[in-house]
């Protein structure tokens, strides 16, 4: 049975950064979203705020207007952005403590810890709530060393990578997952971020609060539970970052630790300098060279998922098309069209 939540964006809702309230508006199977507390969108729908599409969430201005309107009181209330370094901005702390005291607990995936906040733990204490700090780093004797175990694993496995972070990966990831399920694939996700881990996947971890040592073997350990547990048909990962980003260059360890041969790969045509590195103007480059690195890691991009910011409708078509005729790959727009063009892809893929 699902958990009630509200989730708190506090004027990001229309922004990249609440990429984690974003996630769990498209699909969660552990928590029931019954509202976004977010005072510039106070009662608009969250869904179309987000990107215009209704989803039958309200948008309130605090957690008290929420209690004082809703009729039942929510379990928990989730921290809904994800901020580069990963920080709590101050901006936050009154409403969370507001939530706590009305009998609220949290849950926060940022690398802030709740639990070591004495303002928050103590609260916790008082008001008898939950703190529930997702990205805690595990310690090192919980973690597994890469073995090579990886090479047992009978299910192929596609890496849903991207050529920058905040892109749309794990969402492309999870229309991806959705689509083969309703065409008979029997396909699972490893997740690897907070926001995976909220929307209730079986099998994953959260990368960035691992320790280096061990990121290799933990891929490769969620990698083989989900093939000896689900048995699936196609395991689907969810990549990170991106494998030439400066701020936290990511990726190669899904090719390789986790023996993935093949990639859908994220993009955004309109994005010209990786995130948070526009003052120094760190250009993205080209696609193709992006394909090429790939290809020399010992994977195939077998298609290419476009994130439209920045760019008009007609100026998107006009790059998919040149694209496809460019590359001989498809160029799919998820979030306009979906992912069902890319079942054939998957079929052959798997020889079905």
């Amino acid at each position: 049975m699902k958990s009630t939540a509200i989730v708190l964006t506090n004027g990001m809702l229309d922004t990249d950064m609440a990429k984690t309230c974003h996630g769990l508006l498209r699909g969660t199977e552990r928590f029931d979203i019954l509202a976004v507390i977010d005072p510039p969108y106070a009662g608009k729908d969250a869904g179309e705020v987000m990107d215009g599409r209704h989803c039958n969430v309200p948008v309130f201005a605090s957690v008290s207007d929420y209690l004082q309107k809703a009729p039942a009181k929510p379990q928990y209330c989730i921290v809904g952005v994800a901020l580069p370094g990963g920080q709590l901005p101050d901006s936050f702390r009154a409403e969370l403590l507001s939530a706590m005291r009305q009998g609220v607990s949290l849950v926060n995936g940022l690398h802030t810890l709740l639990n070591e906040d004495s303002e928050f733990s103590q609260t916790a204490r008082e008001f008898d709530v939950e703190l529930i700090d997702i990205r805690r780093p595990r310690p090192a004797k919980e973690l597994r060393f890469w073995n090579g175990e990886i090479f047992s694993v009978k299910a192929p496995r596609i890496a849903v990578l991207g050529t920058d972070c905040a892109l749309g990966k794990r969402t492309t990831c999870r229309f991806l997952l959705e689509m083969c399920r309703r065409n008979g694939i029997a396909a699972e996700m490893i997740y690897t971020g907070q926001t995976g881990w909220m929307q209730g996947y079986r099998h994953g971890f959260i990368f960035d609060s691992t320790l280096n040592d061990f990121i290799s073997g933990e891929v490769e350990r969620a990698v083989v539970e989900c093939d000896r547990e689900s048995k699936p048909d196609l395991i689907l990962i969810e990549g990170q970052s991106a494998l030439r980003n400066p701020s936290g260059p990511c990726g190669a360890e899904f090719i390789l630790s986790a023996d993935a041969k093949y990639v859908v790969l994220q993009h955004a045509p309109g994005r010209l300098y990786y995130e948070g590195t526009e003052a120094f103007q760190y250009r993205i480059p080209p696609i193709e060279t992006e394909i090429a690195l790939i290809r020399a890691y010992g994977a195939e991009v077998l298609a290419v998922t476009i994130n439209e910011e920045g760019m008009d409708d007609a100026g998107i078509e006009r790059y998919r098309i040149e694209m496809e005729a460019k590359l001989g790959i498809p160029f799919v727009r998820p979030l306009q069209e979906g992912v069902e063009r890319l079942l054939p892809v998957v079929k052959g893929f798997l020889g079905v």
